[in-house]
């Protein structure tokens, strides 16, 4: 009985000790997103054809009418810079209308830097592989298993470009199943979503694509 007893009190420190930690995160990540969004030029995301066809000269000599394609298709996609909030990186903020959140993303990850924000795991928004990893408290990652197939997910970069996708199905992965993390099985996956199980053996892990805005 007194196992028992201190069994539940156990899970009851726990439970309040989460909700705590998860509201703790979620207001010093606000308190980031509101520098952060000073910081930050919003524009929409670039029209990739009109870029590259105001990069074609009025006026082309015969021998370098096709110079400009091949400079343009030669170009590798540009990262930007990070910003620096409070002496740490971000690389932009993600905003999830569906589940009502916006948080800012912390350009590397750490255990330290998970405890207060989502980070980015791996790759880019510009070379559309990026990887995000959050805790899963309540107001970071813990409801992106809610996310349906066709949901918005928004990400702006630190130069101001906002990157639209939209969720194509969420997964369990393995918790040390690096290589599906990555991969999916897909390259079609543009950007990926992920948080540990409250049993912390797998990995809930959402797959979203790029969407084209008109």
């Amino acid at each position: 009985m007194i196992c028992g007893t201190m069994l539940i009190l156990s899970a009851l420190f726990l439970c309040w000790y989460n909700k705590k930690e998860s509201r703790r995160a979620y207001d010093d990540s606000q308190k980031v997103l509101v520098e952060l969004k000073q910081l930050i030029p919003v524009v929409e995301e670039k029209d990739e054809e009109t870029e590259f066809l105001q990069q074609i000269p009025a006026e082309n000599p015969a021998d370098d009418l096709f110079a400009p394609y091949e400079e343009a298709e030669a170009k590798a996609p540009e990262i930007p810079e990070p910003i620096v909030v409070n002496g740490d990186y971000y690389c932009g903020y993600i905003y999830l209308p569906s589940l009502g959140l916006e948080l800012p993303v912390a350009d590397g990850w750490s255990y330290a830097a998970l405890r207060n924000t989502p980070c980015r795991y791996s790759g880019s928004a510009a070379e559309n592989d990026m990887i995000i990893a959050a805790h899963n408290y309540n107001d970071h990652f813990g409801r992106i298993g809610d996310l349906d197939s066709g949901d918005e997910i928004v990400f702006t970069d630190t130069s101001g470009i906002r990157h639209y996708y939209e969720v194509d199905f969420t997964q369990y992965v393995d918790g040390y199943d690096v290589d599906t993390m990555f991969s999916g099985g897909s390259s079609e996956w543009d950007i990926t979503l992920f948080t540990c199980t409250l049993s912390g053996q797998s990995r809930v892990t959402v797959r979203g694509t790029h969407k084209e805005i008109e």
